[in-house]
């Protein structure tokens, strides 16, 4: 079975601008794959790279150097090379993310804001808003909540409004950045069923998730970042 995600000699370093230009690598010569239905989580200490990792999947950071190849069904794009118009398009079809941290337009309503994705791909607007209710249920967020900006709520409500949001279109690449770092017991589970079910459909994930009870769960194998650790 062809992968989904493959990692080719990747390295990244950052130049330190205000700080007269310092170099600091960050890593160098990554590379693994990722199969449909496969949970791949990135293992090391803080500080290694895999936020940076999965932020050059992502295309927020450009890589140094190496390939970034996503498969569709259509054929194969390199994140690495990709022009800004590719990759904004590939968000759209082909690559969900959930950060630690939810970035929303302000005075959106919350349950706008998770189906906004949907919608961007074409999804009539109320049906968008069904399936985003139903998740929005799942992940026990009362109704009250839903038509009000999700910037008021506390810090695990706006990270249940961004796992509903990362998790609700069916895209081939699921990243995942300590999904459940801010979530209560009963809110982890839900996030463990979530991902369960994605691996089911086939989806290929990448994910961060310090909690040991959460990486067996939904791990299928590790990679420990600090093997790629960079050297000046």
């Amino acid at each position: 079975m062809a992968a989904v995600l493959d990692l080719v000699d990747v390295r990244k370093s950052f130049t330190m601008h205000l700080q007269g230009g310092a170099h600091l690598p960050v890593v160098a010569g990554v590379h693994f794959s990722t199969q449909p239905g496969e949970c791949v989580a990135l293992a090391g200490p803080s500080g290694a790279g895999k936020s940076s990792i999965l932020k050059m999947i992502f295309g927020n950071y450009r890589c140094d150097g190496g390939n970034i190849l996503l498969r569709e069904k259509d054929g194969v794009t390199d994140i690495a090379s990709a022009p800004p118009r590719t990759i904004i398009a590939l968000r759209r079809r082909a690559m969900g993310y959930v950060s630690q941290f939810l970035r929303a337009v302000p005075r959106v309503a919350a349950h706008d804001v998770v189906a906004e994705p949907l919608i961007a791909a074409g999804l009539a607007r109320e049906e968008a808003r069904q399936r985003a209710a139903a998740l929005l249920r799942r992940l026990n967020i009362p109704e009250r909540l839903w038509p009000l900006a999700p910037a008021t709520f506390s810090g695990g409500e706006q990270q249940r409004i961004n796992i509903a949001r990362g998790f609700l279109a069916d895209m081939p690449l699921l990243l995942l950045d300590e999904p459940t770092a801010s979530l209560d017991a009963d809110n982890r589970a839900a996030v463990i069923a979530l991902i369960t079910e994605k691996k089911r459909r086939g989806v290929a994930i990448v994910a961060i998730v310090h909690d040991e009870e959460v990486r067996d769960a939904v791990a299928d194998r590790l990679i420990d970042i600090s093997r790629f650790a960079a050297t000046a």
